[in-house]
């Protein structure tokens, strides 16, 4: 039984408990002989939401059991003997057959997956009608129970804002619960990948060369020095993009606020905010086929032969376009909140507009503008496609930006493509780089907020 079917069959139940306790509802106030607490609606709200939530929940658990189940109930089966003991090739083996008893292939490539489609088959239909059984009885028992609670005088408005607030609670946690299991995957990981090197030896090395394929009790701790990559990530993202992204940023922000006319204003803010939604993508084709060749040819011409085709300049200009709605939006938002009085009063003691802008207006919005240029930061130094493609995969220590850099997010794709075993630490550094990663920008964003909060404080 698909996840989709037992959804569906969640939302019928909570239709027909709806329907049923809304014409109970309806009865009630027929007979005349008590008012209703409560709209009709109500009550139906309360009888459906108690039919729905229990089936969905119980729906949802049983999709992500039932595959395992599956699983088990194949590799329980004596024509399961034949296959490999483990890896890659049981789980393509044990797929096949689970897709030809689905209908979704028609035949299977393997040999070895012919004996297992029927017990996949049966194992799929034993615990589709359980699911289906399941969901059935939790969604019956939930709206009945609500249903005989229905009378004249039941709370079914105060119960039902409770129930949606505790939904919207829990929608709420969501974000919080997923930064705790991101939180604690990574610590888990990088604890492992420290048990095999070195954390001192990680953090503060300059040689970063590791190699899947080296036996993992052989593996050297000096070849996991990580140093280069976070002077390559700073360099290009937190450096170069914002060399290029703070001062058109701001200068589009004042520009927008201070100098266009109304008419002006709403046709340039759209158009600058456009590049806020350019896929990532895009700016890293554009930054490869045509920033970096150009900025090796005009290096060239000047002399300068070590320039590389792939550059650190070249990465972090296009990513300081990309940022530049970032800084502009904040900076816009940050110098329109300043009360016009401080405006208008420096304005009547004689000064000019620039100096107003200068002397008044920046300095009033500076806790806004740190606060949308340390968000930019931080997007800036988790980018991934842009250095994939602009900045090359050499980890190099050294201040020149024409040469070819690498970075911590190229890093972690580069560990993390490919079949390489969990249990390596070439692996697990990747873990390690997205915690050092993770760890900076979480105090990025909470120095922003810091900031942001002060910024309030001081106008609202």
């Amino acid at each position: 039984m698909s996840p989709a079917i037992l959804v569906l069959l969640a939302l019928g139940l909570g239709l027909a408990g709806w329907l049923a306790a809304r014409s109970r509802a309806y009865a009630f106030g027929a007979k005349g002989a008590q008012r209703l607490h409560s709209l009709p609606s109500y009550h139906a709200w309360y009888v459906a939401l108690w039919a729905f939530v229990p089936a969905i929940l119980l729906a949802l658990i049983w999709s992500a059991v039932s595959p395992q189940l599956v699983l088990q109930a194949m590799l329980s089966h004596p024509a399961a003997d034949a296959l490999p003991p483990f890896g890659l090739a049981r789980n393509t083996i044990l797929g096949e057959a689970i897709s030809v008893a689905r209908g979704d292939m028609q035949a299977v490539f393997d040999p070895r997956a012919q004996p297992l489609i029927e017990p996949a088959r049966a194992a799929l239909s034993r615990y589709g009608i359980i699911g289906l059984v399941v969901t059935l009885v939790a969604g019956f028992a939930g709206g009945a129970f609500a249903f005989l609670k229905l009378r004249p005088d039941f709370t079914a408005r105060t119960r039902v804002e409770r129930m949606i607030m505790g939904l919207l609670l829990l929608a709420s946690l969501v974000a919080i619960l997923t930064t705790f299991g991101i939180l604690a995957s990574l610590i888990f990981e990088t604890a492992r990948f420290f048990g095999m090197v070195n954390p001192i030896d990680f953090l503060f090395g300059t040689h970063w060369s590791p190699d899947p394929m080296r036996d993992p009790a052989y593996a050297a701790g000096e070849d996991y020095g990580a140093l280069p990559l976070f002077w390559g990530t700073i360099y290009i993202g937190a450096i170069i993009a914002m060399i290029v992204a703070i001062p058109l940023g701001m200068g589009s922000a004042i520009y927008l606020t201070q100098y266009a006319s109304p008419t002006l204003r709403r046709w340039l803010k759209p158009i600058l905010e456009i590049l806020a939604g350019v896929p990532t993508v895009v700016y890293g084709y554009f930054a490869a086929l045509t920033v970096a060749p150009f900025i090796r040819d005009v290096a060239q011409g000047i002399g300068i032969s070590s320039a590389s085709s792939e550059s650190a300049l070249a990465a972090g200009l296009i990513m300081g376009v990309m940022i530049i709605p970032f800084v502009s939006s904040m900076a816009d938002d940050s110098i329109a909140a300043v009360p016009a009085a401080m405006r208008d009063g420096s304005l009547a003691m004689g000064a000019t507009q620039s100096e107003t802008i200068r002397k008044v207006l920046v300095p009033a919005a500076l806790p806004g503008i740190v606060a949308g240029v340390m968000l930019a930061v931080s997007r800036a130094i988790g980018e991934t496609m842009i250095v994939v493609m602009a900045a090359g995969a050499s980890a190099n220590l050294t201040g020149n930006p024409l040469e070819s850099m690498t970075t911590v997010t190229y890093q972690i794709v580069a560990m993390l493509t490919g079949e390489g075993s969990f249990d390596h630490p070439a692996t697990l550094s990747a873990f390690a780089l997205g915690m050092v990663l993770f760890a900076v920008t979480l105090a990025l964003n909470f120095i922003a907020l810091r900031v942001v909060k002060r910024y309030r404080e001081a106008y609202e």
